[in-house]
């Protein structure tokens, strides 16, 4: 048998480009929108999401570091449909903050309690934790759905794969909801359900894909019976 073929690391370039582009992202998709580089509770959800990734970074750094090389790109093999679903996902979820920050911070359409805000923060934090437990201990956690042959892909029952079988999509649906509430916004929880219900659309596909596909998933599925939801689907 062959020895498995890790992802490539990544590029120099490509590392620079992330580290520097995904804070200007962050920070253009709140104040722009909102209208004022002042806007306080902007500063407070930017501070909250970036400690939390950042403390989550370091944790798979030490535990997982391959799961950085895994998630630099597509890999090949991505199925054509994952990508179509990824094309709805990834911007409704960006949506969230222009939207919650056009919402909160310039036009005031709609006001949440402190209590729902607190609330999203929550989820928020709730979400980037699982989704940093289930990298933690996977290390075929890739962006793109396939098949991981070349990379001997098996079968995860550790972790929060003891609970429902696709935990990282779990708790990208609290994120969604999350970033929306702690946003203050409700009108920010509209791109939030767009991106949860394609989301779950393509738990379905991949849990069928992964059925099919991958020797032992079956077995598991058998025992851990929840694709996302404890008691409920």
């Amino acid at each position: 048998m062959e020895a498995p073929k890790d992802p490539p690391p990544i590029s120099p370039r490509m590392a620079v480009t992330y580290a520097i582009g995904m804070p200007l992202a962050l920070l253009a998709l709140i104040f722009l929108p909102a209208g004022s580089i002042g806007w306080r509770p902007g500063w407070v959800f930017l501070a909250v999401l970036v400690l939390g990734f950042g403390v989550s970074a370091l944790v798979i750094a030490r535990v997982n570091p391959m799961i950085y090389r895994a998630r630099s790109r597509f890999q090949p093999g991505t199925k054509g449909w994952d990508k179509a679903l990824l094309a709805v996902i990834l911007p409704a979820m960006a949506a969230i903050l222009p939207v919650g920050a056009l919402d909160a911070g310039r036009y005031h359409w709609s006001s949440a309690p402190d209590l729902v805000v607190v609330l999203g923060y929550f989820l928020m934090l709730k979400g980037i934790v699982v989704t940093g437990w289930a990298q933690a201990v996977n290390p075929f956690f890739e962006p793109g759905v396939r098949i991981q042959s070349e990379r001997h892909q098996r079968v995860i029952d550790t972790g929060p794969y003891r609970f429902v079988r696709h935990p990282g999509y779990a708790a990208a649906l609290a994120l969604f909801f999350g970033m929306a509430l702690a946003l203050g916004s409700w009108w920010a929880l509209v791109p939030a359900a767009l991106a949860s219900l394609v989301l779950v659309v393509r738990t379905a596909l991949e849990d069928r894909l992964l059925q099919a596909g991958l020797s032992g998933y079956a077995d598991y599925a058998r025992c851990v019976r929840w694709r996302l939801f404890p008691g409920v689907w």
